[in-house]
């Protein structure tokens, strides 16, 4: 998706490619006339007509290209902000699965060897086959500590 804004700076860059191309027959017919003379007196025509006025050509179409670079990768980057913009998220109100519980269950599970109790609907334990019903001894001894993604209570066993 190109902007206008993208497409306005597209003449910059073709002017600045039409310009050093300018500049570079200039300095090339520039040198083979001054290369043909042998007295000095007969080059300074071609250096004054066309080498000099080449040379700064091509360096204004240097600056050209530079300029026209410039403003495409600034449209760009506003073109990327206007879209991270358009794509804020939902509000969490209007989600009704945003606010709605992740596990509801009762029943709490555990992995063997792990630090987490879970309710047996939790998306960490459900249907894993190593998640075993939790053992009271470990939660009355705090070594197991609720799921921040279920959220189990303690009065849920």
């Amino acid at each position: 998706m190109r902007t206008g804004r993208l497409r306005s700076v597209r003449p910059v860059l073709w002017a600045g490619w039409a310009v050093l191309a300018v500049g570079a027959v200039l300095c090339a017919v520039g040198w083979y006339g001054v290369s043909g003379e042998r007295y000095a007196e007969r080059q300074l025509p071609y250096l004054a007509s066309c080498t000099i006025p080449g040379a700064a050509l091509l360096v204004a179409g240097a600056v050209l290209l530079t300029y026209g670079r410039g403003q495409d990768a600034s449209a760009r980057v506003e073109e990327l902000y206007r879209l991270l913009v358009a794509a804020a998220p939902a509000e969490p109100e209007d989600d009704p699965a945003a606010t709605a519980p992740v596990a509801v269950s009762g029943d709490l599970r555990m992995v063997p060897g792990g630090t987490l109790w879970h309710r047996a609907d939790c998306p960490l334990v459900a249907g894993k086959a190593a998640a075993v019903p939790v053992d009271g001894r470990l939660l009355a001894s705090g070594e197991l500590d609720p799921c921040p993604i279920c959220e189990p209570d303690a009065a849920d066993s």
